[in-house]
């Protein structure tokens, strides 16, 4: 008996059961194929958004990049203007400085010569008052000479 119920069984099993256990597991079979595809699909949409976010990155690297040498350029560039123009201030201030110099030693010269004027005719009119022998003329004459260089020597302190 027990072959027979269990014969009986499988054949009640196979009509009734089999075909909504075979559907199930066809049907879960489905669903997995189904589920693994979407995984993949958005496997590669993550690879493309992550391939288009390192191209943006790249861009703006690139973009930063150009801007800091720009911005570099531009400060040599500032840099090199400051210069020339310090350059050219001090040229101008130099000149003047020359032209400034140039006209004290002018006046300095024009005073000396006045000076040595003064004493000359100063010292002629001494010889001419004391014109008396040839010795004494040459000593008056050393000593002008000395008082001459003495006083030059303290008016160009």
């Amino acid at each position: 008996w027990t072959i027979a119920v269990f014969v009986l069984l499988l054949l009640i099993l196979r009509k009734f059961a089999w075909g909504p256990i075979l559907g199930a597991v066809q049907d879960r079979e489905e669903r997995l194929r189904s589920t693994l595809e979407s995984a993949a699909s958005e496997r590669e949409e993550s690879t493309k958004i992550l391939e288009q976010y390192r191209k943006q990155m790249l861009e703006a690297r690139r973009e930063a990049q150009d801007l800091i040498v720009k911005a570099k350029d531009a400060g040599t560039e500032v840099r090199k203007e400051i210069e020339e123009d310090a350059r050219k201030e001090a040229n101008i201030i130099m000149e003047k400085a020359r032209e400034s110099i140039e006209k004290e030693k002018e006046a300095a010269l024009d005073e000396l010569r006045q000076g040595s004027v003064d004493v000359a005719l100063a010292a002629a009119g001494k010889l001419l008052e004391e014109k008396l022998d040839e010795d004494k003329d040459r000593k008056l004459a050393v000593r002008f000479v000395d008082d001459l260089s003495a006083e030059v020597l303290e008016d160009s302190r």
